[in-house]
């Protein structure tokens, strides 16, 4: 996935509040933009997502709303899984039996 996507803060604050996510954690998650710059990578943004309880499908529809389509989004979901079994047993690798 290429390119930049740009939200106002005031557009994000509302579409992640409209998802359930509360003030605090919302100021929380706009934080931690702040500390890089306002960029954050797509992956990093769906996983801290998710570690605020959205789930795929609400997650998959701030990503859409941002403007991202649903290859990339695939992709997106594709690499934090990667990420999820890197972290939980080590890095993976390709086995092929013949």
């Amino acid at each position: 996935m290429a390119g930049t996507f740009i939200i106002s803060k005031v557009e994000l604050k509302r579409m992640l509040g409209s998802f359930g996510i509360s003030d605090k954690n919302v100021e929380a998650i706009l934080t931690n933009m702040d500390k890089t710059h306002k960029h954050v990578n797509a992956v990093a943004f769906a996983g801290m997502l998710q570690g605020y309880g959205l789930r795929e499908k609400e997650i998959t529809n701030v990503l859409r709303r941002i403007g991202i389509d649903d290859i990339s989004i695939t992709n997106i979901f594709d690499s934090l899984d990667q990420e999820k079994i890197r972290n939980a047993f080590g890095k993976a690798v390709e086995l092929v039996i013949d």
